[in-house]
């Protein structure tokens, strides 16, 4: 049987076939251009919903790097002011140990007063540090918020207690931020558990005793109660030589402190000689006025600033002769310790602040890691093979120029070429 061909039929589907053809090349050309395998969803649905996904978790990890990022600056910022703010408290002891000299006279003392407070300003500049995106480092919550202020007694905290953070990671929130009344206020006084003190009436007495800080002798014994030691002096008769001795009291219950072996008996005084009762032990070296006393407290949070004030105040106070040495000793022994725990405690919000910091180094190369994945994954699902796609592209530009080469062939077959 004779299939008949229409001049019609052979150019519909001559034209069908060369449109085709180059459709084809066409879309191998903008897989090239595109560099991507898939020009859109239809070419592979499930491809295509893949990479989605991984798209939006390239994004969000590109995110995170950011929050990172902006997590180190703060942080960095934070770990200046810290390493400041101790170098300025090691200046600050350094002055109270000159302060200590007894041969400093009043205007040497008054001219370290005024160094003094050049250090306390620069301290209060380290405390008011700005994150850099117009806040506060250590306001807490309060960014806008400027953190210290200057008061008589030392400085008023504006901020809050808050600490912010920042997500850093998938399931990582990582605090940024210390409230300053955690780095600059949250400072214990005296040896950490209590706090030695010198009555200032000692001075217009005329005594020498000067109390140490003291250590905890056994902490099962310990009371947390207030306590004051009273001095009695008998002055030398002939052939008697003068008697120092010393009561304790509670002044929480307002009972006497009973020392053994006889409660009833004040104990005699030994300058340097270790003073023991209820858990605590310190020393009292000097010569002590009858009448005079000491205390000591539980210890308690102070401010550094109000710590530096006071060492100002001190300075400009009496100063001279035994007295006034005392009086001005006693209380440097506490400034020192103060600043002791200070210094201490700014030193663990830093180290914290460091290790913060590096967890945040873990989590960047983790993140630059799992881009890398992501990024491979992405390749797989839409990056085109060039070596394969430029073979596929030769062959279909052979085929279409076959095609065009047949095509123009078959239409120019006719039976009117045959005859004369």
């Amino acid at each position: 049987m004779v299939m008949r061909i229409s001049t019609k039929m052979i150019y519909d589907t001559g034209t069908a076939q060369i449109t085709s053809l180059q459709t084809a090349l066409a879309r191998t050309q903008n897989q090239m251009s595109a560099n991507k395998k898939n020009l859109s969803a239809a070419d592979d649905p499930i491809a295509a919903a893949r990479a989605l996904e991984v798209t939006q978790s390239q994004s969000m990890n590109t995110q995170l790097a950011t929050n990172r990022a902006n997590a180190k600056g703060v942080m960095n910022l934070e770990s200046v002011a810290l390493a400041s703010s101790n170098s300025i408290l090691q200046d600050i002891k350094d002055l109270a140990v000159k302060a200590g000299n007894g041969s400093y006279s009043a205007a040497d003392r008054e001219s370290l007063a005024v160094e003094l407070e050049g250090r306390l300003a620069d301290l209060m500049g380290q405390a008011n540090t700005s994150d850099g995106v117009g806040g506060y480092v250590f306001s807490g919550y309060k960014s806008g918020t400027l953190p210290f202020t200057k008061t008589a007694t030392g400085a008023d905290y504006q901020g809050d207690q808050g600490q912010r953070t920042l997500q850093v990671g998938s399931s990582r929130t990582l605090p940024i931020t210390d409230s300053g009344a955690s780095v600059f206020e949250n400072n214990t006084t005296g040896n950490g558990t209590f706090v030695t003190g010198a009555d200032p009436g000692n001075y217009a007495r005329g005594g020498t005793g000067i109390i140490s800080a003291g250590s905890v002798k056994d902490a099962t014994q310990l009371t947390g109660h207030k306590y004051q030691i009273n001095f009695q002096v008998v002055a030398a008769t002939p052939g008697v030589p003068k008697q120092t001795t010393y009561t304790v009291t509670d002044l929480t219950t307002g009972n006497p402190v009973p020392p053994p072996p006889a409660p009833a008996d004040p104990q005699p005084y030994v300058s340097g000689q270790n003073i023991t009762f209820d858990g605590v032990q310190f020393d009292v070296k000097g010569d002590p006025a009858d009448q005079d006393s000491f205390t000591v407290e539980p210890s308690t949070k102070q401010s550094v600033f109000q710590t530096v004030t006071d060492f100002i105040s001190a300075l400009r106070g009496p100063g001279d002769g035994p007295a006034g040495q005392t009086l001005l000793n006693n209380k440097l022994n506490q400034l020192e310790v103060n600043i002791d725990n200070a210094s201490d405690n700014i030193l663990s919000v830093s180290a914290a602040v460091g290790s913060r910091l590096k967890e945040i180094d873990y989590l960047d190369s983790a993140g630059d890691d799992l881009n890398l994945q992501y990024q491979t994954t992405l390749s797989g699902l839409q990056d085109l093979d060039y070596v394969a796609a430029i073979s596929l592209f030769t062959q279909q530009q052979t085929t279409l120029t076959a095609a065009q080469k047949s095509f123009t062939t078959m239409s120019g077959l006719s039976l009117f070429n045959y005859i004369n």
